[in-house]
């Protein structure tokens, strides 16, 4: 979708307001003060400013907490204020790339919001020269005026907008950043000014974009524009484990019209100990993709993922038990999973592939039968990569799809498949009654993300073709339209490592796949040596990374739109 229209915020986005400007304001506050009866001198007013500002940061009332801790009458702050808002405007000039930039988006419409008292905010625009260089201009009156939220609404309605087509441009991400993405606009804050360093609060107060000059406006504004067609795109993943969480993170970032279908086979640890007790589908693998998926505050995702290091709740998390007592007290484990999603504020949804408590079994070569997940991965046995191949996996008993996922498949326009465990962890949801008949029907393009590593204890010796040939046993064939493999091999180090478990990389095999008829995509998909993350009980692992895989997802959607 174009933007059609660029908000700007004037302080500090438009012109340097935090030098001169900034500093005069404060001397005029301080001697306003002095005046009224604060017993202090104007260099220890601002040294106290100075020192406010570091203890508390820049969200701090400074005038307020200036009489609060000199033990005065708040009259003497709100005359400080008065003074700091006086209708006096030094020499203030336009950054350099302004107006160029409304120059070459000169087919879009520029508007400014600014807040503050009129006649002061009014001076400043006379002597910046720009009345005639925007589209609209609306000041806010400091005292009586609209919500920020509101000024927006107020645009939005008078030249037809959606938010999608707005961008908005300013420094504070307590302000004009948290509201532009509570309405869903494009935010970008400027790093420029009193308020570049402040570290967001949560998710509503993160840009969507950070710029140090204006003239980066011209690129990024297509690239926003970009997005919107990804945004419009209907995505639904399916998978579970490790791998279906990291597709996730990258992909919130280019939209929220988002779908998790997530495995509910596992057996193992936490989850394991909490299905066998209470009864209930395991919550490990929902619970991470919740968490990806999160816009809550990082503290509270954090706590989701915190597990207890000892006594009777060793090895559980947080987030595990939280969603087994919702599923107690609503009675549903569905009904559970949607108030987590609110509590975590997730951009997107996460559905179980279904609501039954089923196992999936494996059947071996040799005839063996092994059930439950946490036996066929056998994470103890160092050689598991010698047994037998898995012939094939079934479930311990026929298990109905959930519903809404299979409504959010066939409404799809993109089915990603993977990465995971090719067995334990995709396969295992193609399983579910009406999950495969909604992939095969679905018009969506139907992409298949293959594992990195061979794994000791599913897929030994398994080349990208022996994986896709699986998922076709089971999802039949003419259903997959792409497969993604990774061609970056990782360090010598970390390659014996996995060597000496039983496992390799997946080779290539790429001209086998296209006699399938599916289209080969083959990147560097690793996630770098410096982001590698510890997870429970496992040594360091191979990961695809979020924002590659993310970026390739979006280029098929361009490149089949």
């Amino acid at each position: 979708m174009k933007i059609k229209a660029i908000i700007y915020d004037l302080d500090d986005t438009l012109y340097d307001c935090s030098g001169t400007l900034v500093d005069a304001a404060r001397k005029r506050a301080a001697n306003a003060m002095i005046k009224t009866g604060l017993k202090l001198s104007e260099k220890q007013i601002l040294e106290k400013i100075e020192d406010i500002e570091k203890r508390y940061g820049k969200r701090i009332n400074l005038f307020d907490k200036i009489c609060e801790e000199a033990n005065v009458d708040k009259s003497i702050g709100a005359k400080g204020l008065e003074a700091y808002n006086a209708d006096v405007v030094e020499d203030i000039k336009l950054f350099p790339d302004v107006l160029s930039t409304l120059n070459a988006l000169k087919d879009i419409k520029h508007i400014i919001i600014t807040t503050g008292k009129r006649t002061r905010q009014e001076l400043k625009i006379q002597k910046l020269g720009i009345k005639d260089k925007f589209d609209y201009i609306l000041i806010n009156e400091l005292e009586d005026g609209l919500s920020k939220e509101n000024c927006f609404k107020l645009i939005m309605e008078k030249f037809s907008l959606k938010p999608n087509q707005i961008i908005v441009v300013g420094d504070r991400i307590q302000s004009e950043i948290k509201v532009g993405n509570q309405l869903k606009m494009n935010t970008i804050q400027l790093l420029h000014g009193r308020y570049k360093d402040l570290i967001p609060k949560n998710d509503l107060e993160e840009p969507d974009y950070k710029i140090k000059s204006i003239s980066e406006l011209i690129n990024l504004t297509k690239d926003i524009e970009v997005k919107n067609i990804v945004q419009n795109q209907k995505i639904v993943v399916i998978g579970g484990g490790t791998g279906l969480p990291t597709v996730l993170e990258g992909l919130k970032k280019y939209t929220s019209n988002l779908t998790a279908v997530v495995t509910v086979t596992d057996s193992g640890r936490s989850s394991g100990m909490l299905r066998k007790d209470l009864d209930i589908p395991p919550p490990g693998d929902i619970r991470n993709c919740l968490v990806a998926l999160s816009n809550a505050e990082r503290e509270l995702s954090s706590l989701f993922q915190y597990r207890f290091e000892n006594g009777s709740l060793e090895g559980h998390s947080f987030g595990n038990l939280l969603i087994a007592a919702l599923t107690k007290t609503t009675g549903s484990f569905e009904k559970a999973i949607k108030e987590v999603s609110k509590i975590l504020n997730i951009k997107g949804k996460v559905l179980p592939s279904t609501l039954e408590n089923v196992h999936i079994c494996a059947e071996f070569e040799d005839g063996k039968i092994i059930k439950e997940e946490d036996n066929i991965i056998d994470r103890e046995n160092q050689n598991v990569h010698l047994r037998s191949k898995i012939k094939r996996v079934f479930l311990s008993k026929e298990a109905e799809a959930c519903k809404e996922a299979v409504d959010e498949i066939q409404k799809a326009d993109m089915v990603v498949i993977g990465p995971g465990s090719l067995f334990t962890s995709v396969i295992t949801n193609l399983l579910i009654k009406g999950i495969k008949e909604a992939i095969v029907n679905s018009k969506a393009k139907k992409v298949y993300i293959c594992n990195i590593t061979a794994q000791p204890c599913q897929t030994y010796g398994f080349k990208a073709s022996d994986h896709i040939k699986k998922i076709i046993n089971y999802l039949g064939q003419d259903v997959l339209d792409y497969a993604i493999l990774n061609n970056k091999a990782p360090s010598y180090e970390t390659l014996k490592k996995y060597e000496e478990e039983g496992a390799s990389l997946v080779e290539n095999d790429s001209e086998e796949i296209k006699k399938l008829g599916i289209n080969v995509i083959e990147e560097d998909l690793l996630e770098k040596d410096t982001e590698k993350r510890v997870l429970f009980q496992k040594k360091y692992l191979l990961r695809h990374d979020s924002d590659k895989i993310a970026s390739l997802i979006k280029s098929i959607i361009l490149n089949t739109n």
